[in-house]
């Protein structure tokens, strides 16, 4: 019996001292593991660090925003003609798509005003005349001492009075675009530059007035012809407020389009809106794409990449202080920006923050400004410098740490 009950306590030992160090072995990784106010240490041997990753911050040479936008007619080269006239169109000379230029005539209208200002030169020609063979006339006269001098100079004045009149007339004729003719009350309808017929918004026996362009009726409001070269074609941008502080005019473009994915059409940043659309939160930025193909449609929508460049060299960093919530005021670094996973920014207040590794298992939250993200990237315009280590994964395990430290 003696020799079974010790051999009973011999069996019994191991387990026991088996469950001892079962037990004291987390209790001594639980004393270790340290938070406070913003900073954690893990021990290399804690079982968080499988939930945890970490990577450099890469310096942000040169980048790109990527953004959407639509192709529309640049303004530069695009005229929408309306008649200057009221009257009917008798013949149509050109249709869409068809180059034009300078002075060719789109379409002929029957035009009852315009025929009164072709009635008025032919009247002002024919009255000039007359006055000029009447001063003539006069002028004879009194060398032979026929006529009166007063008469001479009543003629004169005449003949300037006609002369004026002409021109006025004539200048009339010329602001619809015509010099001379018979009156016939065809009005041409004349293209005031070179291009392309984009848009045709008009039909033989239509009624067209020239204040059409005034009135509330979308349908009305439509020009007659659009001409544009479509060689060279506007891009509107939609640009978030994140990305407005990479954008600046003269900026390169690489257009892409869904129709031709193999293309990129080069082109460049002009302008960039002075305010947000308060329902997509968005800010419309414009530029131009060059199109000597015309491959690329106005209305299309595209995809744009908008060249960043940040410089060869980036700054030595600098040190800035700034409040530190409940302790004493921390030291951050401002440099150059940088580019790290979007995984490892967090938003807390408003504000964004990552956690940078200060030494092995030892992790620090740290406020950032961040610029245009893509492609799961996030730009870090302030708060890192190139080299710093960040977590990437874990971050919400090391802030729910943080959070638990202050109960």
């Amino acid at each position: 019996m003696r020799r079974i009950a010790r051999l009973g306590v011999a069996l019994l030992t191991p387990i026991a001292m088996l469950g001892c160090h079962k037990n004291d072995k987390p209790a001594e990784q639980a004393a270790e593991l340290k938070a406070d106010h913003g900073s954690v240490t893990v021990p290399a041997d804690a079982p968080q660090n499988s939930s945890l990753a970490v990577e450099a911050a890469k310096p942000l040479a040169k980048s790109s925003v990527h953004v959407t936008g639509r192709l529309v007619w640049n303004e530069e080269t695009t005229v929408r003609i309306f008649s200057s006239v009221a009257g009917r169109v008798n013949q149509i000379n050109v249709n869409a798509g068809k180059r034009v230029s300078e002075g060719d005539t789109l379409a002929t209208m029957a035009s009852v005003d315009f025929g009164q200002a072709q009635a008025d030169a032919s009247k002002a020609e024919a009255d000039l005349k007359l006055a000029e063979r009447t001063l003539k006339r006069l002028t004879e006269l009194h060398a032979h001492g026929a006529a009166a001098k007063k008469d001479v100079e009543a003629a004169e004045d005449d003949f300037e009075n006609k002369k004026a009149e002409r021109a006025r007339s004539l200048a009339r004729l010329k602001l619809y675009g015509v010099t001379t003719g018979t009156v016939d009350g065809m009005f041409p309808l004349k293209a005031p530059l070179s291009g392309v017929v984009v848009e045709k918004n008009i039909n033989p026996g239509q009624e067209v007035r020239p204040d059409q362009m005034l009135a509330n009726d979308a349908k009305l409001v439509l020009p007659l012809f659009v001409i544009s070269s479509p060689s060279r074609l506007s891009v509107v941008l939609d640009v978030t407020e994140l990305e407005i502080s990479a954008l600046k005019p003269g900026q390169p473009l690489k257009v892409q389009s869904g129709a031709y994915p193999d293309r990129v059409f080069e082109g460049k940043l002009e302008l960039i809106g002075d305010s947000i659309d308060p329902l997509t939160r968005t800010v419309k930025a414009r530029g131009y794409v060059e199109n000597p193909d015309g491959l690329l449609k106005a209305e299309m929508y595209v995809a744009v990449d908008v060249s960043v460049a940040n410089g060869d060299a980036a700054p030595s960093p600098a040190i800035v202080a700034e409040p530190g919530g409940d302790g004493p005021p921390r030291l951050r670094l401002e440099s150059a920006p940088v580019e790290i996973s979007a995984k490892a920014v967090f938003l807390k207040d408003n504000r964004h923050f990552v956690f940078v590794e200060k030494s092995p298992g030892k992790y620090e939250r740290q406020s950032v400004q961040i610029g245009p993200a893509r492609d799961g990237r996030v730009c870090i315009t302030d708060g890192l410098v190139a080299g710093q280590r960040v977590v990437t994964e874990g971050t919400l395990l090391l802030q729910a740490l943080t959070e638990g430290s202050k109960d």
